[in-house]
């Protein structure tokens, strides 16, 4: 019993503050996204990643074996989920990307961050970092069939993520007044990617309801089965073990919509798998957590 109360105090305030931003633009309320969602990318969420590993105290080792867990991982589940929609007859260039990526920014970090504490909010900055890396390089191949290595060098968080590593590498820190001028902005971050996160998901139209259905759950099971799997291989325990899984389980981020709307790829289809995989998380995640615990 005291375990469940756990999970849902874990759980609670993050899909609570996602619904906010749902019952915000269902009662009509405008809510400027493109706005808030430039604001959080390229100011709060860097801010959020730099102070992060500056401050760290975790092990470089563990950190770069927490890293090549989380590139080995999405490399996995690429190969898995190529095989699955190749055997499930479902577009490659609408499905693979929003299959491997899930949203470790708008819902990782806050999650990670009420289960395991500052530390596993450290080690999910690391991993969003990552996701950013190969989602401005390898995903957007995916979808348009090109790289994007210049757009990933314009992403103020790939070099929020340089900086704070050269801090964290030599111990290097920045003045005390500058240090809670970060802090204080990179607070705005979590509150901003749930209010958004609510506020895309609601405005949202699903489609390819059935198979967004059964691929959200098969997406679910294999990303969390790979994660728990890698955690082991790369000999991660504790909170980067933890945190590694619920990463890699984390539903379809809502930039997979985008993306597809770019580059005219499935976006109807995207949309569907992106809301019902948020869906199907609400049920699933605090299961996995209870796991975990």
């Amino acid at each position: 019993m005291n375990l469940i109360l756990t999970v849902l105090e874990i759980v609670a305030p993050v899909f609570l503050v996602a619904g906010v931003g749902f019952a915000w633009v269902k009662a009509g309320f405008e809510y400027r996204i493109q706005f808030v969602t430039r604001l959080g990318v390229n100011l709060a969420v860097p801010c959020l990643i730099f102070t992060a590993l500056m401050k760290t105290d975790a092990e470089l080792a563990d950190l770069a074996r927490l890293t090549l867990a989380g590139v080995a991982g999405y490399v996995v589940i690429g190969a898995l989920g190529w095989c699955l929609l190749k055997v499930l007859g479902l577009d490659l260039r609408s499905y693979l990307a929003p299959f491997i990526f899930g949203n470790t920014g708008n819902l990782g970090v806050p999650l990670a961050l009420f289960a395991f504490g500052q530390a596993g909010l450290e080690a999910a900055v690391v991993l969003l970092a990552v996701t950013a890396l190969l989602s401005f390089t390898w995903g957007i191949w995916l979808v348009a069939g090109e790289g994007a290595f210049g757009k990933m060098l314009q992403e103020p968080m790939i070099w929020a993520t340089l900086l704070g590593a050269v801090f964290l590498v030599t111990g290097w820190q920045t003045p005390d007044f500058l240090t809670e001028t970060l802090d204080l902005i990179g607070q705005m971050a979590i509150p901003l990617m749930l209010l958004t996160l609510g506020v895309a998901v609601a405005r949202l139209t699903p489609g390819r309801v059935v198979t967004a259905i059964y691929l959200s759950g098969l997406k679910f099971l294999i990303c969390a089965a790979v994660g728990w799997a890698l955690a082991g291989v790369f000999g991660l325990g504790g909170t980067l073990f933890g945190v590694l899984v619920l990463q890699m389980a984390m539903p379809v981020g809502i930039s997979s919509y985008l993306l597809a709307e770019k580059y005219e790829a499935d976006a109807e289809a995207v949309a569907g798998f992106a809301v019902v995989s948020t869906l199907v998380s609400v049920v699933c995640l605090p299961l996995l957590i209870t796991l975990l615990l």
